[in-house]
């Protein structure tokens, strides 16, 4: 029964992060004229959308459950490496700080413009979060590597490669040059970057909750 109590949160995390992949699908339809493909998902936030407060309270709950998952699952990856668990718990929580919490409690415009206090928070929180989390397949493919589990860590590298293939786009997309053209797919390339910035994420959670 400890056991599972210890484990409960990191157990439950990879529908949390299904959840914050398919939460804009479902509040999106509220807000006439908002693009999946064109925009990001903290546009749901801002102040213009009818149900900000949903997706901004829903980052505030998603950043705070994973900085609890952290804590239960660190000891655990420690036992094989503490440098990948100090490194991997390390670029999680800044993303769960940054492109979560604080995301959650400072809104952003529709652009990404940052005229506010408010939109500078959560801009400089968000790209800094971003960018760390991208190292989260990398390292939980060495972490497999080290458990002798090369199809899983091969898979955690190939999706370190396509989630930064698409941050790469994602970053590329509102440059003047590409408007116009499929680079120019903000909210696509941003989603596909997460997605494959959370499978490694998820499978190790599975992982975890399965051997211990």
């Amino acid at each position: 029964m400890k056991k599972m109590m210890n484990n409960s949160f990191f157990s439950i995390l990879p529908f949390l992060l299904a959840a914050d992949l398919m939460i804009p699908f479902l509040l999106a339809p509220t807000y006439k004229g908002y693009s999946h493909l064109m925009q990001v998902m903290s546009v749901l936030g801002s102040s213009k959308a009818p149900l900000h407060s949903i997706y901004n309270i829903w980052l505030i709950i998603f950043g705070c459950t994973i900085l609890v998952s952290l804590f239960q699952c660190y000891s655990i990856i420690a036992k094989t490496s503490n440098i990948i668990s100090i490194i991997l718990c390390s670029v999680i929580f800044i993303y769960a700080i940054g492109g979560c919490i604080l995301s959650g409690f400072f809104s952003v415009g529709e652009t990404k413009n940052l005229e506010t206090v408010s939109a500078k928070i959560h801009g400089y929180g968000s790209v800094i979060g971003f960018l760390l989390l991208t190292l989260a397949p990398l390292l939980i493919g060495l972490y497999f590597f080290k458990i002798s589990d090369g199809f899983l860590g091969v898979l955690s590298l190939i999706c370190f490669i396509l989630a930064i293939a698409f941050f790469v786009l994602f970053v590329m997309a509102d440059k003047p040059n590409y408007k116009g053209t499929i680079i120019a797919f903000e909210g696509l390339w941003q989603r596909l970057s997460l997605l494959f910035m959370y499978c490694p994420i998820a499978i190790l959670s599975l992982n975890i909750t399965l051997r211990f």
